[in-house]
Parts: C-alpha cells; structure tokens; sequence
C-alpha cells in the first residue's frame, strides 16, 4: 500500500517528464511552423514551458525526489520523434498545430490531476503550481486553435497542389485513420477504466465513434476516394500500443483519462483544419459533417473533464493509496 505523498511524487515525476517532451519538441517547432506569425506562440510558450520544468523539478526537490532520468529520456525521444515526424509531412504546420494542440490538453490533464492529489496530500505549494501551470497550458491550447484558418493555409501552400478536392480527399482519409486510433482505443478502455461510471462513458462514445468513421467513410466514397488502408492500420496498430501501455501502468485510470481527453483534442483539431479546407474548396456538405462532428468530439472532451475527481478516485484505489 503506498501513501497520497507517495502518489503526489509519482504524479510529479510524471509531470516533469511531459514538460521534458514538451521542450524537446518547442524547441524544433518555430522552423516547422509555416511562418514567423505561426512560429510566434511556440517561442512564446518555450519560455512558460522552461518555467514549468524549474517549478516542477523544485517540487520535487522539496519532496526529496529529483526528476527521473529514464522517463525524461523517453519523453525527450517521444518529443524529436514527433517532431521529425510532422517535418516529413505534406502538411507540416497543420500537422503540427494540430498535434500541439493535443499535447497541450495532455499537459492540462495532468495538471488537473497533480492538483487533486496535491490537494488531497495538504501541499498547496504543488497544487498552485500544478494551476499555475495549467492555465498557461490552456492558454497555449486557446492560441493555437486561434492559429488554425492562418495553419491551414500555410498547410495548402507548402503542399502546393491545385486540386482543393483531392486535398479534401487527403484530410478526409487523415479523419478515417484518426477514427480508426480511436475506435481501437475505445474498445479496450472499458476494460481498464477502473470506474463504473468512465466505463460508461467510453462505451458511450465507442458507439458515437463507430458512427462518425461510417459517415467520413461515405463521403469519402461520395468524392471517389476511401480509406487508406496504410494509415488506419498503422493508426490501429498505435492504439493497441498506448491501451496495452496504459493497463501496465500501476494507475491506469488517471493517466488513461488523461489520454483520452487529449486523443479527443487531436480529433477536434483535425475536424477544425478539414472543415477549413473544405470550405476553401466549396465543399459545404464536407464543412458540415466535419463541424457536426467536431462539435460531438467537443462533447466527449468536457465529459471526460468532468470526471477527473472520479479518475482520480480510481486510480488511487487501483493503487491501495492510504491517505
């Protein structure tokens, strides 16, 4: 049986790790962002993110525990990895936009969930360092969708295609393969929940999922493409990868929720930049599905936001937490 101070390190160490990924890919971001406007925001939020790491490290510190070494390596991998990743796309600051925008609702999460445990362990030291954090990660989040009308045109410049269809097309294949991440996902989070209530709820939205890819799959079929069958495998393959991490983890409820929200984030980002480019191309029957279910995606989040205190509960009796 471990203890809520326990617990509060665990979350911290964990904290500090995201902030490690969160640098690591802040710092290759402004050359990939697609303009200097662009590249404004991540060079703003390096410097609140460096913060974030000195603050979270001194609460460690105070604990008597120091930053994981292991994890942080990890994390700073994971960081090039991604950037690396969205620098090879067709789409880079589009890609780009939209992933940070994910990763910052990851970062939200975590703080919300370092605050309860803060809370619960009488540390108000941590726990306003954890809302201090959180708002400016929220802010961040807020500066990249505002960024999302200048990402997407830049997207559709650097791709330099004159066929706006075929680009509809393209991000109309990137939502089925997203759908595809999480329909994977959702289909095993019931099982490692660990809470009668979030089990619900992904079943819930499993079932909403399953109706979303079915009508990106039919207009896509309407505009004579399909599914890529490369990118819903490799999207699947990815989903199966983070559930089988998640139920290895000792507090699977927490860091799943925490996921979870952010996948949701990485959806309504990828709707936002779809319903952009349809509308660029004249496509409203597409610009309507894509707010329809940007708007669902939008729900799914502030349900899942709703039961961080229920997350929390279960991950700490997952973990036999003594108070």
């Amino acid at each position: 049986m471990t203890t809520v101070d326990e617990q509060l390190t665990t979350y911290l160490t964990d904290a500090h790790s995201i902030e490690e990924q969160a640098l690591a890919q802040l710092r290759m971001a402004p050359r990939m962002a697609g303009g200097p406007d662009l590249a404004a925001p991540y060079r703003e939020h390096l410097a609140e993110t460096e913060g974030h790491e000195r603050a979270v490290r001194e609460r460690l510190h105070a604990h008597g525990a120091s930053p994981s070494r292991v994890k942080d390596l990890v994390m700073q991998a994971g960081g090039l990895g991604f950037a690396l990743f969205a620098r090879l796309q067709p789409d880079t600051p589009g890609k780009l936009a939209a992933h940070s925008y994910s990763y910052e609702h990851l970062e939200l999460a975590t703080y919300e969930l370092l605050r309860r445990v803060a809370e619960r362990a009488g540390d108000e030291e941590t726990a306003t360092v954890a809302r201090t954090n959180g708002a400016q990660e929220e802010a961040m989040a807020q500066r990249l969708q505002d960024s999302f009308d200048r990402a997407a045109e830049a997207s559709l410049k650097a791709k330099g295609t004159q066929d706006m269809a075929e680009d509809v097309v393209r991000y109309l294949a990137d939502a089925h393969a997203i759908e595809a991440q999480a329909v994977q996902l959702l289909s095993r989070a019931p099982k490692i929940a660990g809470d009668e209530e979030l089990e619900r709820l992904y079943r819930e939205h499993l079932s909403e999922t399953h109706d979303q890819q079915r009508l990106i799959d039919a207009r896509l079929q309407a505009l004579g493409g399909s599914p890529s069958a490369l990118k819903d495998a490799a999207m699947r393959l990815g989903a199966l990868n983070w559930a089988t991490f998640f139920q290895a983890q000792p507090d699977t409820p927490g860091k799943l929720a925490a996921f979870a929200y952010a996948f949701e984030h990485l959806e309504i980002a990828g709707y936002e930049l779809l319903a952009r480019v349809a509308r660029r191309a004249g496509d409203e029957e597409t610009v309507a599905l894509a707010d329809t279910i940007c708007a669902q995606e939008r729900a799914a989040a502030r349900r899942i936001a709703g039961t961080w205190d229920r997350a929390l509960d279960a991950m700490l009796r997952a973990q036999g937490v003594a108070g």
